[in-house]
């Protein structure tokens, strides 16, 4: 009975381990054949286009004019006509000073004009000498010149269309002349400068076309046109500067606002492809893709990337129009792997 039951525990034993061992031997063989598997992946082919050759510059943007008002000579402040923000238009009064000395140039004017007169008629009737009738002439034009400098800064008016940034006194003050009254700028149009590279110094012509985006203003371009290209290379940076300006018709530009300046230097012929083609090899800055070869196998090229547009990205060097590249199914990929296509 005991050599029974000990036969019968050691074929148990045999026929489990007969068994495990046959369901090891399916996993490996399963899972080589998985291994073995072609990966399969999306594949589409390039095309060439024509792409925009664009630099982008940054600037602040600059009011084209700036105008101090100011008095040529210290005294009391009698009045203010303008405030900050407030829009005025040339030859507008903004402010008037203690008129004093005004008031005694004008009547030494008024004398003046008075005793030429009466020079003039004793001249012409031969009782006054050449010397005296020209020493008189020329006293009411310095009197005359006086007033009018005197008037000019008593009498403190804008000289240029533009907007009030600044007031700097008060009505009443004693205007020290520390300070400018008011500053006046022109913002219709406003102007940015932006450095340019020396490679482009041919490309650039005055009256050339460029767009213009704020952070103020989103997803909205405004127009700007060169207006002065500078003569000299900076031997530092190897730039030169140019002067953009734009019209600014509703005077939604403000100066101070950052700005981004688009310039469009011709177009060249170049693939494009999707970026979701395009990949980055980890520990540098060099990108690749899988080309799909005739043998259904990848090759990992590496590519030159261009301008991004969009969802998309130029290809400067690398591929060629026609070239069948895959964007899905890169992560089991290597070079030489073979493939199946979708």
């Amino acid at each position: 009975m005991k050599y029974t039951k000990l036969t019968l525990i050691t074929l148990a034993v045999a026929a489990l381990m007969t068994a495990c061992g046959q369901k090891d031997t399916s996993t490996t063989t399963t899972g080589q054949a998985a291994q073995k598997a072609a990966p399969v992946v999306s594949v589409i082919t390039a095309q060439a286009e024509d792409v925009d050759v664009t630099n982008t510059f940054t600037s602040n943007i600059e009011p084209f004019a700036t105008n101090n008002i100011v008095s040529q000579t210290a005294g009391r402040i009698v009045s203010i006509k303008a405030e900050v923000g407030q829009k005025v238009h040339k030859g507008q009064l903004l402010a008037t000073m203690d008129d004093v000395n005004l008031a005694k140039t004008r009547m030494q004017y008024v004398n003046d004009s008075t005793e030429l007169a009466r020079l003039t008629e004793l001249y012409n009737i031969g009782a006054v000498s050449q010397s005296d009738y020209d020493m008189a002439r020329l006293g009411l034009n310095v009197t005359k010149k006086t007033y009018e400098n005197l008037a000019e800064n008593t009498y403190l008016r804008s000289p240029i269309n533009g907007v009030v940034t600044a007031r700097n006194y008060d009505k009443g003050d004693m205007y020290s002349m520390a300070q400018p009254i008011f500053v006046v700028q022109q913002i219709q149009p406003v102007k940015m400068l932006i450095n340019v590279s020396e490679s482009l110094f041919t490309q650039v012509n005055t009256g050339m076309e460029l767009d213009i985006e704020t952070e103020s203003y989103p997803g909205e371009t405004f127009k700007g046109k060169v207006h002065l290209i500078y003569p000299t290379i900076s031997s530092a940076t190897h730039t030169f500067p140019v002067e953009i300006i734009c019209q600014n018709e509703d005077q939604r530009l403000r100066p101070g606002m950052f700005a981004r300046v688009t310039a469009t230097f011709g177009t060249n012929h170049h693939v494009v492809i999707p970026d979701i083609a395009v990949v980055k090899q980890v520990g540098s800055g060099e990108r690749f893709v899988y080309v799909l070869q005739p043998d259904n196998t990848v090759k990992y090229t590496l590519v030159e990337l261009g301008m991004r547009l969009g969802d998309r990205y130029e290809i400067i060097s690398g591929l060629n129009e026609g070239d069948r590249i895959v964007t899905e199914g890169q992560v089991r990929l290597k070079d030489g792997v073979s493939v199946t296509v979708k």
